[in-house]
């Protein structure tokens, strides 16, 4: 019977040497600099953010459910503040993300633009 496995060196496939990220352009041509890293991580940033929204949204609604079923008025403060927390974050986060789309329409550079 014939031995099929292949001999793969997995560390340079999966790109686990010392100097993954920003180093040799023939080797690593994912990130050849720190706005690159930060231009692949940024939409994920924005989806991981809508995440904690979602969450805080939940934690809050069901604290001011649960504290004005008991006449909790502590309670229903903490809910109205998460609540209020996660709507604000959304905003700031909503605001980031359109100013980051006008600088790239104004300056001409592609801020959310992956090199992968």
């Amino acid at each position: 019977m014939r031995n099929l496995l292949a001999k793969v060196n997995i560390g340079e496939e999966f790109w686990l040497k010392k100097d993954v990220g920003i180093g040799d352009e023939s080797v690593y041509p994912a990130y050849q600099s720190i706005g690159s890293f930060i231009s692949a991580i940024l939409p994920n940033i924005y989806v991981i953010a809508g995440v904690i929204l979602f969450l805080l949204m939940v934690f809050g609604g069901l604290t001011y459910i649960k504290s004005a079923g008991s006449s909790d008025e502590e309670g229903v403060k903490k809910g109205q503040q998460a609540i209020t927390a996660a709507l604000v974050g959304f905003l700031i986060i909503f605001a980031s993300y359109w100013i980051i789309q006008l600088i790239e329409i104004i300056t001409g550079v592609e801020i959310f633009k992956s090199n992968l």
